[in-house]
């Protein structure tokens, strides 16, 4: 027998029974009361966690792990997400951007016209719907937005246009780590700007570029714009917003005297090359170097320093269709290391070759150099190594290197190309004062795409005098829940995070020490109650748990104001108020709390 449906819709719902159903899950304050709220905290340090971020979030009760890069955000994280959403948003419409919401899921054939099917990697995630039909889960929404504006935006009086969305991305990373640092799924906002001109498009990407600024003050983030490679976006010129922080993944290459500042995958420098020693008969001449096949061993064993040495660095470019692939062998400076993303976007997808293509192509391993190679093999060299004459290299024969070998004498270099990954005191390509090598958070990216959608999607427009022209694009990414992580890295001591209050969970957190003492629960009720209903937001710790727990559980959660009211406060009409930030405390009568804590709250916003 199938039970009937009761009957909500006819009961009698009197004030009181209202009440008593609002009370099923809260109070009816209009501030939040901790022996009601989901924040399960956590007292040992979690197993996995490696950085502050991803540590305290899971201990202080903002997210838990469901699976490998997928975390579920509880409310007091979630409560944080949508504060920075609303400060990119409210930075977003100022600027004239308009919001939309595109679809997660997106057909395959989108992404095959583009071009990316086959490009962005395994990181893209890929299904098949009942229909066999093949579609992705947007890591980015560059063909989804393309295609959305390029069948009605076809006039130049529709431009410009700057659209943006906040939604969850997913990629399929190899090794998910560092908590919310790299996930597989996450929220980013994305936002694509259409012009007519690659001029307009220039003054979008610095519009952004300032909103970008703006939004990582708004956040308190210490953030450093850097020139960047474009990555799988693409696209010419591309800026990241780095949040600097000991943990961070990528690392920045920076100038103190002039401000340059550089991805370290897309950093140039002015290296500092040296000659090796020049032959006795001032031409090319073998050295006899038995077992040295290092550079280290080589500048020791012929009395040099590693930069006066020349590394060579034996590539296979992977060819595109059924053509044999390239030999490359790459001359860097000693002391310098090849950098993998200006490799690939100088040569395309390419590998270091293993023994056995070293053999197959006539190469002795630790003993190559530009001179007698094997015909076929294309020979590139550091931009840095132009100038440089006397040159020690491998001799292409076992346990010998050549001094006093020079470029066009000797050798012909194929191409000159920026090659090396920038080290620390090389000089900076500005000024040529030292640079610094600092660790960073990506946060934000910009990105001038120019017609690298547009063009091979003919999202097209008419001009003012009606020829057809291809719209010229740049795109625009935040990490949202990077950047709450990011937050956390900068933000945070050995006792929990220290939340900017412009993104706290909560602004102000109240303490009863004594909450089934009927004055201390009054009062701590009445200001609570006070506060909320003149804007703040409010936290009201009643649980019945020991003075130390809800201290150290305050700290740990990063509340910015605490205040405590006990027996003894209440008996001499004083509270206690804590700044987290600098733990600095100071009394309070009852009669000024509310009007003082509100004071010292717009005072906090204004820092």
């Amino acid at each position: 027998m199938i039970n009937e449906m009761p009957d909500i819709k006819n009961e009698i719902h009197t004030e009181d029974n209202k009440k008593d159903l609002m009370s099923r899950f809260n109070h009816g304050d209009p501030f939040a009361r901790m022996s009601t709220l989901y924040a399960p905290t956590l007292k040992e340090e979690p197993a996995d966690a490696e950085i502050p971020s991803h540590r305290l979030l899971l201990r202080g009760g903002f997210i838990r792990k469901t699976a490998s890069g997928l975390y579920s955000y509880l409310p007091l994280g979630w409560r944080v997400l949508k504060k920075i959403e609303a400060i990119i948003r409210e930075e977003m419409d100022a600027s004239g951007a308009q919001e939309c919401l595109l679809p997660i899921l997106g057909p395959a054939t989108l992404w095959e016209e583009s071009g990316r099917i086959s490009k962005y990697g395994p990181e893209l995630m890929r299904l098949e719907d009942r229909h066999e039909r093949t579609f992705v889960l947007g890591p980015t929404h560059e063909e989804i937005m393309t295609d959305l504006v390029r069948h009605e935006l076809r006039s130049y009086k529709g431009l410009p246009l700057n659209l943006y969305q906040i939604s969850t991305k997913f990629r399929d990373e190899l090794r998910p780590r560092f908590g919310l640092m790299r996930g597989r799924e996450f929220i980013m906002k994305d936002a694509y700007s259409f012009d007519a001109d690659i001029d307009g498009m220039k003054e979008s990407f610095k519009v952004m570029y300032n909103v970008y600024t703006t939004i990582c003050e708004r956040l308190s983030l210490k953030a450093l714009p850097v020139a960047a490679d474009a990555g799988q976006i693409g696209g010419a010129d591309s800026i990241e917003f780095m949040a600097l922080a000991e943990s961070g993944e990528a690392a920045i290459a920076s100038c103190s005297s002039c401000g340059y500042a550089a991805d370290l995958e897309a950093a140039t420098a002015r290296v500092n090359v040296g000659d090796g020693p020049q032959s006795s008969a001032g031409i090319i001449e073998e050295v006899s170097t038995p077992g040295i096949s290092t550079i280290a061993d080589l500048a020791r064993y012929v009395g040099v320093e590693e930069k006066d040495c020349k590394k060579a660095v034996a590539l296979l470019k992977e060819p595109d269709s059924d053509e044999d692939p390239q030999a490359i062998i790459a001359m860097l400076p000693g002391d310098h290391e090849l950098n993998e993303v200006k490799a690939y976007n100088a040569f395309g997808p390419y590998h270091l070759m293993d023994d056995e293509e070293l053999d197959q192509y006539g190469l002795i391993k630790g003993f190559i150099g530009p001179h007698n190679l094997p015909a076929g093999i294309q020979i590139v060299a550091d931009v840095s190594l132009r100038d440089s004459k006397q040159w020690l290299i491998g001799a292409n024969k076992a346990d010998t290197h050549y001094k006093g070998a020079e470029p066009d004498r000797d050798f012909t270099i194929d191409a000159w190309i920026d090659l090396v990954t920038v080290c620390s005191d090389d000089g900076c390509p500005v000024c040529s004062n030292p640079l610094s090598l600092t660790r960073g958070i990506e946060v934000g990216q910009i990105f001038q795409l120019a017609n690298k959608y547009s063009a091979p999607l003919h999202a097209t427009f008419l001009d003012k005098d009606g020829k057809e022209k291809p719209l010229q694009m740049g795109c625009y990414g935040i990490g949202v829940t990077r950047t709450l992580a990011a937050i956390v890295e900068q933000h945070h001591d050995d006792d929990g995070i220290i939340w900017p209050i412009t993104v706290a969970p909560y602004e102000v957190g109240i303490i009863a020490l004594d909450p089934k003492h009927e004055e201390v629960r009054i009062a701590a009720e009445t200001l609570a109650t006070e506060l909320s209903n003149s804007g703040l937001q409010v936290l009201l710790d009643d649980r019945d748990e020991r003075p130390g727990v809800k201290f150290n559980e305050a700290d740990l959660m990063g509340t910015p104001v605490q205040i405590v009211i006990g027996k003894r406060g209440i008996a001499e009409n004083t509270l206690e108020v804590k700044i987290r930030a600098t733990q600095e405390k100071s009394s309070l009568s009852t009669q000024e709390a509310k009007n003082s804590i509100l004071t010292l709250v717009e005072e906090l916003k204004n820092r």
